[in-house]
């Protein structure tokens, strides 16, 4: 049985787990019943929860937070923090699939447009004869439609649920909503279905391994997300460089 190792990371809750750790606890979770939210964190992600006490008050009340970033990885490791690897979300919204395969979870898919998440279905399914779906819908609705969406999800009896829209309204989502839609694992995966749909692409695993799955990123949409990776991690750096002067984590 696997021990929780929750760290203090930048003033933020990090579970220093690998992926068949988080796995495992995964599994309690879906075993308990209760409903429980999964996030992951990553540069972007530690600097807006800076700006965003909503997020930060969410990400605190997580039972299991991973790292998705390497430069969190890497950072954890220089203020002296052990983090054994990264668990990037959609690795791990991958091998949730394939254990909800074998275990007979209900997955609920919501996210992304209407033809893409159909498509991740699809593929699912042919890749996995044997998965539940317990239903899919596209990311487009209104803030009205929410307790309609909720509704939904809780009248299919979701063991996992799948939320593919953007941060930080997936995190508000799932927490507003969890108790409602009583899922027992809820996990945001961002633009994880695109990937697997075949519309964007993902960094060779060189790129993964040095941490640069990033500009791999930036490459593919130099104008909307320059700036933005150049304000974030100059921030990122400069919140990691601070701590190492003042010798904590």
């Amino acid at each position: 049985m696997t021990t929780m190792r929750r760290i203090d990371f930048l003033g933020y809750p990090l579970d220093a787990l690998t992926t068949e750790e988080t796995l495992e606890e995964v599994e309690r979770q879906v075993a308990s019943r209760r409903p429980h939210q999964h996030v992951v964190i990553n540069a972007a992600k530690v600097v807006t929860m800076a700006r965003d006490p909503e997020l930060r008050s969410i990400v605190e009340q997580c039972p299991l937070v991973n790292a998705d970033g390497q430069s969190v990885v890497w950072a954890a490791r220089l203020l002296g923090q052990r983090v054994p690897e990264r668990v990037a979300g959609i690795d791990l919204m991958q091998a949730v699939v394939a254990r909800a395969a074998e275990r007979g979870w209900r997955i609920y898919f919501l996210g992304a447009r209407e033809e893409v998440v159909e498509r991740v279905v699809q593929i699912y399914r042919h890749r996995y004869p044997n998965l539940q779906v317990a239903g899919w819908r596209d990311g487009y609705f209104s803030e009205d439609e929410e307790p309609r969406v909720a509704a939904t999800i809780r009248e299919r009896q979701a063991d996992v649920l799948f939320v593919a829209i953007s941060s930080p309204r997936k995190e508000r989502f799932i927490h507003r909503w969890l108790g409602e839609m009583n899922v027992p694992f809820a996990m945001g995966v961002g633009g994880s279905f695109d990937v697997v749909a075949g519309r964007a692409s993902r960094a060779p695993l060189w790129m993964q391994h040095a941490g640069l799955e990033w500009f791999h990123r930036l490459l593919q949409e130099p104008r909307r997300l320059g700036r933005r990776y150049l304000e974030t991690n100059t921030r990122f750096l400069w919140m990691v460089a601070k701590a190492r002067w003042s010798g904590g984590a």
